[in-house]
């Protein structure tokens, strides 16, 4: 008579596998594995060793009476006193105020600027029509602001284009680009023509990680196409935005130097000094000298981080990552 066996299987009477433990690699042999890596990340790192990092250092002339003619330890310490002498200086406050007048329009105009164009952009089916879209949008950041000046001067500037068409049919010369009045849209104008186009890449890149089979199934359930846009395409690209409007408020201080001195013979100073100018023609050109530049520039590091900080608690109270994750 035969005798019955067990069916249970095989695995059922093996022990547990321990884990695999993985051995911790040295630092050493981390360094012979991704030194390609490494090597490739060197010119990115030196650039900020030497542009920013370094540079940062000298902060601490802005609590000193500097002279570069004397030796650095020479030089007295003065505490905040380049600080008093920048808030009490009258020009001080109108060039901050031109300065977060222009951040503001920045902000609130040419932020959302970039975000409709990448929507635009990604709407487009035709490969060639999208191909030129992007050459066109794309092609004016890659030109130096006094390019571009110059091409709103030839077009918008009393002996331009559009002013030579007004005449000719009889109306008067037009005044636009030396006109203290509309200087505010004019540099908008000038942003939205060399830096939209520019600024929707990131936002393009967030839209094409976003999983194209949602747009199928909410089509299929009868969603059209701003519905599918409003619930899929903007939660989609919601934390690339976040991030992006944390990094621009943290540098909303920082509104650019050449745009505003180029056009400050024209316009005058009263509409184009912001703070970058302000520093320019106090510290540099005028007898300020280096530690009140510096202080200046300061000032603008300490606004910029506290301003990164509370946008980014505030993107953590609405549940977003922001720049860094919450410990």
């Amino acid at each position: 008579m035969a005798t019955l066996q067990s069916t249970a299987p095989p695995e059922a009477d093996e022990a547990p596998r321990p884990p695999v433990v993985r051995r911790k690699r040295t630092v050493a042999q981390r360094f012979r594995h991704d030194w390609p890596l490494l090597l490739l990340a060197l010119p990115v790192v030196a650039h900020l060793m030497i542009f920013h990092y370094w540079p940062s250092l000298w902060n601490i002339i802005a609590f000193m009476d500097y002279s570069p003619y004397r030796p650095f330890w020479e030089n007295p310490f003065v505490g905040f006193a380049w600080f008093e002498r920048l808030f009490n200086d009258p020009y001080f406050t109108p060039a901050l105020l031109n300065t977060l007048k222009f951040a503001a329009l920045n902000l609130l105009c040419m932020f959302p600027l970039s975000v409709v164009l990448a929507l635009a952009m990604n709407s487009i089916i035709s490969l060639k029509v999208r191909s030129t879209f992007q050459s066109v949008v794309y092609l004016p950041h890659f030109f130096s602001w006094v390019l571009v000046v110059t091409v709103f001067v030839q077009v918008l500037g009393a002996d331009g284009l559009v002013s030579n068409w007004i005449m000719d049919g009889g109306g008067e010369r037009l005044n636009f680009t030396s006109n203290p009045d509309t200087f505010l849209f004019l540099v908008w104008l000038q942003w939205a023509w060399k830096d939209a186009g520019w600024g929707m890449i990131i936002f393009l890149a967030a839209l094409a990680s976003i999983n194209p089979s949602l747009y199928e199934a909410a089509a299929s359930d009868g969603a059209g196409r701003w519905r599918r846009m409003w619930h899929i395409t903007l939660p989609g690209i919601r934390p690339v935005i976040i991030l992006l409007l944390i990094l621009q408020i943290g540098g909303i201080l920082s509104v650019g130097f050449e745009q505003y001195q180029l056009q400050r013979q024209a316009v005058g100073y009263q509409a184009t000094e912001v703070l970058d100018t302000y520093v320019y023609y106090q510290s540099i050109v005028g007898n300020q000298g280096e530690s009140f530049g510096t202080a200046a520039g300061l000032f603008k590091g300490v606004i910029g981080l506290i301003l990164i900080l509370v946008a980014n608690k505030i993107a953590h109270r609405l549940g977003e990552q922001g720049i860094y994750q919450k410990s």
